[in-house]
């Protein structure tokens, strides 16, 4: 048997280091394990701050920061073209032959996919949230996520109730979407050597502090808790529009002591605000998956959830209490998470694993370029299929990218865009980069 085929692959995503949460875990994570498998991996996204160009993490993990600047929640603004030139030439330089774009809600994202489309690469989308279908922002984005998949090769969700999410809202035939979940570092998250006292109960929250996450519903839940538990204390971490309200609900019951409330907590410091906690409080409204369940469960907490989206599937029963996002339902499960906490045993299984995540979708990788080429009349009546006036937009749209994509080739032929050189690192590099990978997270390197 031969050695396996060596892919060089693009992550495409507005949603990166320095910036946390679980799509910038999931593509930084999921980008090491393929370099271990001996792939190429190259990341875009645009510029954070003063962090712009070319950048090196750990492993050898090369990133893009394209001085394109955010303009809403991390987003890029439209432009439709704009990042044509760059794009086409990272593609170039890099002798990318597959892109892999992240998250329905980056714009960065779905211009790369149309884009790499036009030149002829093969395209991986994964989706990594939940949308409505009734409100007027999920209306427009589930007809862009239409248009953005009508073309792609094959799609990843990170679970079943995502999968099917994404089906209802793209129209995408089942058999292209592959559901694989999210992991987490077990070397990094990992119980405490003693757990903490039983004198008093500690309930951790860590989330952002928006209406999505439930902070709306903590504000009602925590002083019930406190009520009731007279032992009971929390800890919340995360930043938001909605911390002053919990800051509010702080003061208006008088709970400086029993209530800390953290800020933003670098993902670096995450393991030890969970280490000090007995239970882990989650309270989204919406969920494809929630990997900040996995960073408890890891930590040896038992974890208290809404039963919304894919959460019921990332836990076995035995870790987690589920509820209705009602503020009643989750005092009695928390309630009930109080009566069980001294039967929890601590000790996680490696239930999920980035290593195996990487392989599952290096299946996908090799499914998506067996993918024939389409021409561009092919092309164009897939986005015909996506509606009475939308499929003639599409069309427009995907018409303009190739002319323009034309005319690029001839003002910059690929010919005189220099082509950079691989980074092998040596097998001692290799080593001690993996095992720099097993103790810390998103180093800079």
């Amino acid at each position: 048997m031969g050695e396996p085929k060596r892919h060089r692959i693009l992550m495409v995503s507005d949603f990166f280091y320095p910036n946390f949460g679980g799509v910038e875990n999931h593509i930084y994570y999921l980008s090491q394990c393929l370099l271990k498998l001996g792939h190429k991996v190259v990341v875009m996204t645009h510029a954070y701050g003063n962090r712009s160009g070319v950048r090196y993490m750990t492993g050898g993990l090369k990133v893009y920061y394209v001085p394109w600047k955010p303009f809403l929640m991390q987003n890029t603004l439209p432009t439709f073209y704009g990042t044509l030139p760059i794009i086409r030439t990272i593609l170039i330089r890099e002798k990318i032959s597959l892109v892999h774009g992240h998250q329905a809600f980056s714009t960065l994202c779905h211009e790369a996919l149309m884009h790499s489309r036009t030149m002829g690469c093969r395209v991986v989308f994964t989706d990594h949230s939940l949308y409505g279908f009734g409100d007027v922002g999920s209306i427009h984005m589930n007809k862009v996520l239409q248009f953005t998949l009508a073309d792609v090769s094959q799609a990843i969700c990170v679970s079943h109730t995502s999968k099917e999410n994404t089906v209802l809202r793209s129209g995408l035939p089942p058999e292209k979407v592959f559901v694989i979940p999210n992991a987490v570092d077990t070397a990094m998250f990992k119980p405490a050597l003693e757990r903490p006292s039983d004198n008093e109960i500690v309930i951790v929250v860590i989330s952002r502090l928006v209406y999505r996450k439930g902070a709306d519903l903590l504000v009602e839940v925590i002083p019930e808790v406190c009520r009731l538990y007279p032992n009971v204390r929390f800890i919340v971490g995360g930043d938001g529009p909605k911390r002053v309200r919990l800051e509010q609900m702080r003061e208006k019951h008088s709970l400086q002591d029993r209530v800390e409330m953290l800020g933003a907590v670098p993902h670096a410091q995450v393991r030890s605000v969970l280490i000090s906690g007995h239970i882990f409080l989650n309270s989204s409204l919406t969920e494809a998956f929630c990997i900040a369940i996995l960073e408890a469960a890891s930590c040896g907490l038992l974890t208290v959830s809404t039963r919304v989206g894919g959460v019921p599937e990332v836990l076995p029963d035995d870790m987690v209490v589920l509820a209705e996002p009602d503020p009643s339902d989750m005092v009695l499960a928390i309630k009930k998470a109080i009566s069980i906490l001294p039967t929890i045993d601590p000790q996680m299984k490696k239930l999920y694993n980035w290593h195996d995540v990487a392989k599952r979708t290096e299946i996908v990788y090799d499914r998506a370029l067996k993918c024939s080429n389409q021409s561009l009349l092919e092309r164009l009546s897939r986005y015909l299929s996506c509606g009475a006036w939308a499929g003639k937009l599409f069309c427009m749209v995907v018409v303009i990218d190739f002319l323009l994509f034309r005319l690029l080739q001839l003002w910059q032929p690929a010919e005189d865009i220099e082509v950079v050189p691989d980074i092998l690192l040596s097998q001692d590099e290799d080593k001690r980069d993996a095992a720099k990978l097993e103790s810390s997270t998103m180093t800079n390197a």
